[in-house]
């Protein structure tokens, strides 16, 4: 579209929400609150080294025009006002919710993003301390939970009255929330285990005040200790009963798990065992209940799997496993594969398609390569497309046999095939799907770009780039929550 095209058809836009304004309408789609900027496709980004004082900054941009500002200039930027972080590395995007939470790896600073306002929260989420390499909010925000590897603990927050606890968890990696926000499960490096917390009722922790020795049986830590309102549990076989009626039993064995991904109704856990990519065995997928590990106090009921039962329901991935993505009964998994190229083990990016209703896997299918272990950023998109983004693309087994290697894939989820493999221009740490205009947003090497769904192909991004490095982009007005990277 040319520039004069493009002003005259935002002056009509903007002529359009004045009048919507002017007859008393404040709201658009799904009841949703009209923002003060008037944009109804907005993309935010956080941005690192934004300003001289090398702060962080989250902007949003008009992405049905693709423009950073208003079409005549009277707004040159739209940012989100009260941000103060510093390098925003994640956005945990909630348009139902109409929240953000953003997350700043370097002062551990995490910041919840109203939409409605375009403006912070509040200040920072209260109770959190030191850096964590996984830090989530449930939808409601009614709960944070984070994994501190240098403290070694694992966080768990009601952050309605900011009572919780930190869990010593040596190693603790990461931690992976149900949508729905009933259910946390908690991995660590080098771990062959997984770990989740509960809230405690009030009974419960005057039967457990009396320290260690009174403890549910699969708990590893209790905070406070002698009076505990929540517990740190093992993933246990349900081999015996306490008199409290929590089940324990021998620790189930995983395999280097790394991530689980949640059914849509939250009732099942699919557990990424990430296997050789990570310094274990075999990559797989493992499917728990829900049920017994709700962390609301009195909620959770049912017991685990037994050890028989858990590999009964375990079904390998060789294309590797550490990242997924659910799309009703189909899950899509992402993981590296090590392969032996030129005399040296490099590692090869996989795509392979889980069919949860006959626990069936495709054959691997070759995308962007990406660093062992890693988080991929994963999105579904207009025209049947999923959109993968990796980082370290250029260590791999494409880049070594001189094949595309991009940090970026588009995949056909109607055809089962993949329709592009990006030339490389860095680090893919963001997409976001800006749904019904059939386009993406990207942050790549520190930059934002934009992609067709219909073909792959490059848009003008010229008038959306930033000054500073771009590391997270979330399409704000959404249609649901699932619009989203971070789950």
């Amino acid at each position: 579209m040319k520039k004069r095209s493009l002003w005259l058809s935002a002056a009509a836009a903007l002529i359009v929400a004045a009048a919507l304004a002017g007859c008393g309408k404040t709201s658009y789609f799904a009841g949703r609150t009209l923002p003060p900027s008037g944009l109804l496709n907005r993309v935010l980004i956080s941005i690192d080294n934004a300003n001289a004082l090398n702060k962080g900054a989250l902007a949003f941009v008009d992405a049905f025009y693709d423009i950073r500002g208003s079409y005549n200039n009277k707004t040159a930027s739209y940012p989100i006002s009260g941000y103060s972080g510093a390098q925003p590395v994640s956005i945990q995007n909630m348009p139902e919710e109409q929240k953000g939470a953003v997350y700043s790896s370097t002062d551990g600073f995490l910041a919840v993003v109203n939409y409605a306002t375009e403006a912070i929260t509040g200040g920072n989420v209260r109770g959190l301390s030191g850096i964590y390499t996984s830090v989530f909010i449930t939808r409601d925000q009614g709960y944070v939970f984070g994994t501190n590897p240098t403290g070694q603990i694992f966080t768990a927050l009601d952050n309605g009255t900011g009572a919780g606890a930190n869990f010593s968890l040596p190693g603790a990696y990461r931690v992976s929330v149900s949508p729905v926000g009933t259910s946390a499960l908690v991995f660590a490096q080098n771990s062959n285990y997984a770990y989740y917390p509960r809230e405690l009722t009030t009974a419960q922790g005057i039967n457990y005040s009396g320290g260690p020795t009174t403890w549910p049986k699969a708990a590893i830590d209790c905070e406070p200790q002698t009076a505990p309102t929540w517990c740190l549990f093992q993933v246990q076989s349900p081999d015996h009963v306490d008199a409290t009626g929590n089940a324990y039993g021998a620790p189930l064995a995983f395999d280097r798990p790394i991530k689980a991904v949640f059914s849509g109704d939250g009732s099942t856990a699919y557990v990424l065992n990430c296997g050789p990519e990570c310094g274990g065995t075999t990559a797989s997928i493992m499917q728990l209940p829900v049920a017994p590990m709700i962390f609301r106090a009195g909620q959770a009921s049912g017991n685990l799997p037994t050890s028989t039962a858990l590999a009964s329901s375990t079904v390998a991935v060789s294309g590797g496993a550490s990242n997924a993505l659910v799309a009703s009964s189909t899950i899509y998994i992402v993981g590296q594969q090590p392969q032996q190229v030129q005399g040296q083990t490099l590692f090869g990016g996989n795509l392979t398609i889980f069919n949860a209703q006959n626990n069936t896997v495709s054959k691997p299918i070759s995308i962007s390569d990406g660093q062992p272990g890693t988080n991929s950023r994963m999105i579904l998109a207009d025209d049947n497309t999923l959109w993968i983004g990796m980082i370290k693309c250029n260590n791999g087994v494409r880049a070594a046999t001189g094949l595309p290697y991009g940090c970026l894939t588009m995949f056909n989820t109607a055809t089962n095939s993949v329709t592009l493999v990006e030339p490389y221009q860095g680090d893919a740490t963001g997409i976001a799907s800006v749904t019904n205009l059939h386009k993406v947003y990207t942050a790549e090497g520190g930059q934002v770009y934009i992609h067709s769904t219909v073909d792959g192909s490059s848009i003008d991004n010229q008038y959306v780039t930033v000054t500073g490095t771009a590391y997270d982009v979330a399409y704000m007005d959404g249609i649901s929550d699932y619009n989203n990277t971070v789950y």
